[in-house]
């Protein structure tokens, strides 16, 4: 049985996600929650979140039990960009993109 949570639109790269991805894919949630919460990273805080989330609904709607919980899946896709404008010389204007991701928690046992 696998439960899944989701973020849309969190504000920070993909790429950076990916990293704190890689370190909890396949670890049981309790070392997963672990790694994230004394990592230093921003995408830490915020797969953290999604993990915890997918925790309780397979608590709740599933009625699992939280100690063989595993997190079988951890996505980070890209999401749109956040497109800002900056001045520039000459009357000219530059382009800044905030890049935004999409987060996906399973867990199962």
């Amino acid at each position: 049985m696998e439960t899944t949570a989701t973020l849309r639109g969190a504000r920070m790269s993909a790429q950076k996600g990916r990293l704190v991805a890689d370190q909890i894919r396949g670890l049981p949630v309790d070392r997963a929650l672990n790694v994230l919460t004394f990592s230093q990273r921003k995408a830490a805080r915020v797969i953290r979140k999604v993990l915890e989330s997918a925790i309780a609904n397979a608590e709740h709607n599933d009625g699992a039990d939280v100690d063989e919980l595993k997190v079988k899946r951890v996505m980070v896709e890209r999401g749109s960009f956040l497109r800002r404008f900056r001045a520039q010389s000459k009357g000219r204007a530059a382009k800044i993109l905030k890049p935004t991701c999409h987060v996906i928690v399973t867990v199962g046992d």
